[in-house]
């Protein structure tokens, strides 16, 4: 199935931010990115035209249309299933962070905020959180780690260079978000949240459909909500994706003194140079990156 909508430059940018979570393909002539989701593939051109393929490909193209109610331009006006209230209900979120780079891991984290600890939250100023820089994250961390009930799972590049043969990066990310909520759920029992809200990354089916192959793992599924931006819609997630932030950042600082060199964020151009420069003093890029992404044979092409 094929997709094709046209949006202007501003809607184009925030497209490509949005989409850098997911994992890059080559991008053709003319392109500005272009990745793939899963179920679907999604190529934005600098002329505004933007193609969706695959079988979500519909689904897809329809968070982008003007008169799309899932138009993440008015994410206030999405149309979610979270029942009313569920901003002051206690919630268990997860958020990950790391997917669309290169260099370094993807870093699952999920945290309980109860009805108690919700203003207490709030004062941290982290409703936001998409907003904060990243010093102010790292002063934010430690206080979410001493009060609050979390579990982070960082898959570091070779853990997650041994997995993704196996498993594509959603489904990495639905395997390790299940984990980290069963860990919160296992600390904080024998509380029941009143609900559990994944950032959204794939359709709910397909989320659960992943997690079939999940060894060894028991399936969260009860109270399950999903939508994207999901920390504008509670502080459990918004927390969440400060405490992956930060722990991601902990594991590039410590990679970046063992290359001996800066790793970029992303995966643009600066990613392949200084790729192909760790190739040249004979390192071994799976330990420092995601090897599936084509920035390892540009930067092959490049040495």
């Amino acid at each position: 199935m094929q997709k094709v909508i046209q949006v202007n430059n501003q809607k184009l940018k925030q497209m490509a931010h949005y989409y850098s979570q997911f994992s890059s393909k080559k991008v053709p002539t003319g392109a500005l990115f272009s990745i793939s989701s899963g179920s679907a593939t999604v190529t934005g051109y600098y002329s505004g035209k933007v193609m969706f393929q695959g079988k979500t490909a519909s689904a897809e193209a329809a968070k982008w249309q003007s008169n799309s109610i899932h138009s993440l331009d008015t994410p206030k006006k999405m149309s979610t299933t979270l029942p009313a209230d569920f901003a002051n209900w206690s919630v268990l979120g997860s958020d990950e962070v790391g997917a669309g780079a290169y260099f370094g891991p993807l870093t699952t984290a999920a945290v309980y905020v109860s009805q108690e600890n919700l203003e207490w939250v709030r004062a941290l100023g982290i409703a936001d959180s998409k907003t904060l820089t990243d010093d102010r994250m790292k002063k934010i961390a430690p206080q979410i780690i001493a009060k609050l009930p979390h579990h982070v799972v960082n898959l570091m590049p070779e853990k997650y260079n041994q997995l993704q043969p196996l498993h594509n990066v959603n489904q990495m990310k639905a395997i390790s978000h299940n984990f980290a909520l069963g860990k919160v759920l296992d600390k904080i029992f024998p509380i029941t949240p009143q609900a559990i809200l994944i950032d959204q990354f794939a359709q709910q089916s397909t989320y659960f459909n992943y997690l079939k192959n999940a060894k060894q793992q028991r399936i969260i599924h009860e109270n399950v909500y999903f939508t994207t931006k999901g920390e504008q819609y509670h502080l459990s997630v918004a927390a969440a994706s400060i405490l992956a932030r930060v722990v991601e950042l902990d594991a590039m600082s410590k990679l970046i003194v063992e290359a001996g060199i800066k790793l970029p964020i992303g995966a643009g151009r600066e990613v392949d140079t200084v790729a192909a420069e760790l190739l040249r003093r004979g390192i071994d890029l799976k330990h420092y990156a995601k090897l599936h992404f084509a920035n390892t044979k540009k930067a092959e092409r490049l040495l």
